[in-house]
């Protein structure tokens, strides 16, 4: 596996406990739907936090957070849209973004919530 997708990997895992943490159940992590892709789906009361993990070694090339494209966000809302049909739910949703960037030996974790809007 390359060393990127490890670090994706390593991202992900580290924004479960982070969620988790935070008092987070996490519901699903990588659930697709068609071509689409959702990191983490978390609940914390009622609201359904479709989370998009964003992980970067470095800082250099920009925040984690400006790689979610227009693309990646419809391709989201659509498959949110299944998850919440196809499981019956009556629920706020929300999209939040967890950025990861290694500082140093550790990595640093910033929770965007309510990071972008569905159009």
């Amino acid at each position: 596996m390359a060393e990127h997708n490890d670090l994706g990997k390593l991202g992900e895992e580290l924004a479960v406990e982070f969620l988790q943490k935070n008092g987070y159940e996490i519901l699903e992590t990588n659930w697709t739907f068609q071509k689409a892709e959702i990191d983490i789906i978390a609940k914390k009361e009622n609201i359904l936090a479709i989370v998009e993990v964003k992980t970067r070694s470095s800082l250099d090339f920009g925040l984690p957070q400006d790689f979610v494209k227009p693309k990646k966000i419809q391709l989201l809302v659509k498959a949110v849209n299944e998850y919440v049909i196809s499981n019956n739910l009556d629920i706020e949703v929300r999209f939040d973004i967890i950025a990861v960037h290694k500082e140093g030996k550790s990595f640093a974790i910033e929770h965007l919530i309510d990071a972008f809007y569905h159009f």
